[in-house]
């Protein structure tokens, strides 16, 4: 009597099915978990989704020329660019010293390291509008360390600074603490310096934390104003678009001013989504 061929060959018969629920099962939501996602989608919709709507309606209710117009100012497109550029070096210095800063709060022992933490933490707790009254003081026109940047595009940069370090910092610290040190042990049995070390092995392993806090500074960055006014002193070459927007709604010209916050709120959304997919891919690639 001859055998039955083998399960899984091109005679024989198909291998068995895993037992797995259908697509629609996995996605059924019971009722306590349906009720709280629709809690959650009308509370997002209430706070972010119908004010952004408004906003967008508000800028382009006028029609596209008005549009155009409205953020091709001079003014304007001053403005924007500023704020641009200064959100994306802030977030880029942060993701470096706010990751350097949590590898030697995780990796290092040493007096103050406690005052460390709490100071990190104070620009959460500070008022904008008290950073850059302190900010003015420090780096004013009598400033006590003989640095003068007010008015002036450093200043902004060091005000957005402030307030967008801890982002980083907070974001990177907990992946730092959860990670096991052997690997970097082998590397260091191996021959491997400090360095190499941390960019082969470390490096990898913190990189989603790093791109979340740089995209969380930049978004701070981008729609900061208190710890900015003082500092930049309201002219048009360090008015960031906040600033910029504000004096719109002070003169009057309500459309053009959500204009332009149409085109930072898109702006925003752009880098945003960039940056989680690449924090995204870089999970991927474990």
């Amino acid at each position: 009597m001859a055998e039955p061929p083998a399960a899984g060959s091109a005679l024989g018969t198909a291998p068995a099915r895993r037992h797995t629920r259908p697509a629609e099962d996995r996605q059924r939501l019971g009722p306590a978990s349906g009720t709280g996602l629709g809690l959650a989608v009308l509370w997002l919709s209430l706070l972010v989704l119908l004010p952004l709507a408004a906003v967008v309606a508000k800028g382009a209710g006028a029609g596209f020329a008005n549009f155009w117009a409205a953020v091709t100012t001079h003014q304007a497109l001053s403005a924007i660019r500023l704020t641009v550029l200064a959100s994306a070096a802030v977030s880029l210095v942060n993701a470096v010293m706010g990751t350097l800063i949590a590898w030697v709060l995780v990796r290092e022992d040493f007096a103050g390291k406690r005052v460390i933490e709490v100071l990190i933490d104070i620009p959460f707790a500070l008022p904008t509008i008290v950073a850059g009254l302190v900010l003015n003081t420090l780096y004013g026109p009598h400033s006590p360390v003989g640095v003068n940047w007010y008015a002036s595009r450093p200043g902004v940069l060091v005000a957005l600074l402030f307030v967008t370090l801890p982002f980083v910092v907070r974001t990177v610290e907990p992946v730092l603490l959860s990670l096991e040190t052997e690997a970097e042990q082998a590397a260091a049995s191996l021959g491997a310096g400090p360095i190499r070390t941390f960019v082969r092995i470390v490096l990898p392993a913190i990189a989603p934390a790093i791109a979340s806090g740089a995209s969380l500074a930049f978004g701070r960055a981008m729609g900061e104003y208190g710890s900015v006014v003082l500092i930049s002193g309201q002219l048009p070459r360090t008015e960031v678009a906040s600033q910029y927007i504000y004096q719109q709604i002070e003169s009057g010209y309500l459309p053009d001013a959500a204009a332009t916050a149409t085109v930072l709120l898109a702006i925003s959304v752009l880098v945003l989504a960039s940056l989680n997919g690449l924090r995204q891919w870089a999970v991927s690639r474990g």
